[in-house]
């Protein structure tokens, strides 16, 4: 995929991160079974809760390639951050990467913040301004996607950003690589993609 920004260095006073403002949760039971079509459509379902390359998908989805805006490294030390509970998960002290994925016209398609052991990051992200996917595969690594919550909710920040009125669906997951978590990621997905999907739910 194309980089759309140069790797930015790390900050050590933690901006603020995208959390949506909960209408509806459901853990990892609910990734497993599915949800109602009433309540979301199956062709969301499959991107939401699937565990196959979520970079991959948007660009089958949009026919463009997908770049990353990388808008956040900061360095979070043991703070817990508001991340979600998983994030004991991943080796401390933790770095937090914020980024937008987007197509090549610019209309911003996902938000996604992630949690990384600091002393790990460069190990496994060589080029920050790659999307995650990209990066780890073109270094082989094998990994696993263990989604483990979805979110629907409101954030008037990523409101703003999209270009697009909420509420958002989002979901959370750890990567697993040699039978150990690497990261804790937190994604929410633009209505945008409706375009490509259709409606987010059968009515």
């Amino acid at each position: 995929m194309t980089p759309a920004a140069s790797p930015i260095q790390p900050r050590s006073l933690p901006k603020t991160w995208h959390a949506l403002q909960p209408l509806w949760e459901g853990d990892e039971s609910i990734v497993q079974q599915g949800l109602p079509h009433e309540q979301l459509a199956p062709s969301w379902q499959m991107l939401l809760l699937g565990d196959g390359s979520h970079t991959r998908n948007l660009q089958l989805l949009t026919g463009e390639p997908i770049a990353v805006d990388v808008i956040d490294m900061s360095v979070i030390g043991t703070e817990l951050d508001g991340a979600p509970d998983l994030v004991h998960a991943v080796p401390n002290p933790w770095m937090r990467r914020q980024v937008w994925l987007r197509n090549a016209s610019g209309q911003r398609l996902t938000y996604a913040a992630s949690w990384w052991e600091a002393s790990h990051l460069d190990e496994y992200l060589q080029n920050k301004s790659l999307p995650i996917w990209t990066s780890l595969a073109r270094s082989r690594t094998e990994l696993f996607r263990d989604i483990q919550g979805v979110h629907y909710g409101h954030s008037q920040a990523l409101a703003a950003a999209f270009g697009q009125p909420g509420p958002f669906w989002g979901r959370h997951y750890l990567f697993w690589h040699n039978g150990q978590p690497i990261t804790l990621i937190y994604e929410v997905f633009s209505p945008y993609l409706e375009k490509y999907l259709g409606p987010m739910a059968i009515g």
